[in-house]
């Protein structure tokens, strides 16, 4: 139970989908209890744990002075979207307006293997389908508008934390057609 290190934007774990949690054990509660303590110590509004680099589903939150936290989550969301301001620990200081549904019902379980359901809207629910995303390998700034990532995409490459050789990325363009067929 202690403060981990959290993993930024560049990290594969990032962008890979997490594992099922198949065992409710005190290995679990643990995750649970460092991804609390690493949440708290940011602080943040929530934390999933490929962020603490643990591929597993299951992530915590803190929003309105409630702790929560959702293990192998699926959800249900409003057709109603909201673009809001959303930031995430693993972009430190980085902040975009970011379409989200303004409601959402998640159902998983609690880390004790029974059964919960979560409904939310506003911050909550932008929490809960932020820390799915984390989940199935999907960032924030994939869900911002082209414009939005350009200028996200400008303010990482000129951060400190992402300015490590260690985080370097590179996109290459595809020899190949986009087209399919013969060019």
């Amino acid at each position: 139970m202690s403060v981990q290190e959290i993993r930024h934007f560049g990290d594969p774990v990032l962008i890979t989908p997490a594992a099922p949690v198949i065992n409710f054990d005190k290995e679990i509660r643990t995750l649970i209890s460092d991804l609390t303590q690493t949440m708290l110590n940011a602080p943040g509004a929530g934390l999933a744990a490929p962020q603490i680099g643990v591929p597993l589903r299951a992530f915590v939150w803190h929003v309105d002075d409630i702790l929560g936290h959702l293990i192998n989550p699926s959800l249900v969301l409003s057709d109603e979207i909201e673009i809001d301001d959303e930031g995430c620990l693993s972009f430190p200081d980085l902040s975009f307006p970011t379409p989200r549904a303004f409601r959402a019902l998640a159902r998983g379980f609690n880390m004790f293997g029974e059964p919960i359901e979560v409904e939310g809207t506003q911050l909550l629910a932008r929490a809960i389908q932020h820390e799915t995303d984390h989940l199935d390998g999907v960032l924030f700034i994939e869900r911002m508008s082209p414009d939005d990532r350009k200028l996200a995409m400008k303010q990482i490459r000129e951060s400190d934390w992402f300015n490590t050789s260690q985080n370097k990325i590179t996109i290459k363009e595809s020899p190949h057609s986009i087209f399919g067929g013969n060019s």
